[in-house]
């Protein structure tokens, strides 16, 4: 399995830390970021090639970055 894109891993850490601060304290520009951020996760060119590996290879606590 190849490294995961660090502006992958980044946006996925962003997601759930976003995802906290909403739960805490709803706001409309969470959820908009939230949004935002989700589609970056979901649509990111990386699961193009990648489709098999499922998007569980994300979940966790420390991510498997490429190399810079």
């Amino acid at each position: 399995m190849s490294p995961i894109p660090d502006d992958l891993a980044r946006a996925q850490e962003e997601w759930h830390a976003t995802y906290e601060q909403l739960a805490a304290q709803p706001r409309a520009a969470l959820r908009r970021r939230l949004v935002r951020l989700s589609s970056e996760v979901l649509f990111h060119p990386y699961w193009q090639g990648h489709r098999s590996v499922g998007r569980a290879s994300l979940h966790g606590a420390r991510h498997v970055r490429a190399a810079p």
